[in-house]
């Protein structure tokens, strides 16, 4: 799996609005411009989705999960994470 580097995303206080789609073939990030998109193989029960969203954004922005919050869109497919 190769993912996109996002690093120039990972400045402290920035906000990244992503769509997100549970039960995909595979885990991957595209990202077209400004938007972003992640599909995750997690069925979206539990907050399943939401921790492999946050995983696989944090391995893309090459920072800890820990500095990553959702902030918006819990049961959402919109979310709205900010990195501290």
């Amino acid at each position: 799996m190769s993912l996109p580097d996002l690093s120039d995303l990972a400045t402290p206080g920035t906000t990244i609005a992503l769509r997100v789609t549970p039960k995909a073939s595979r885990n991957a990030i595209t990202r077209d411009g400004d938007d972003l998109r992640i599909y995750v193989t997690t069925v979206p029960e539990n907050g399943k989705a939401n921790t492999a969203v946050t995983k696989l954004l944090a391995k893309a922005l090459c920072i800890p999960k820990s500095s990553l919050t959702l902030i918006r869109g819990e049961t959402s497919r919109d979310k709205v994470f900010r990195i501290r």
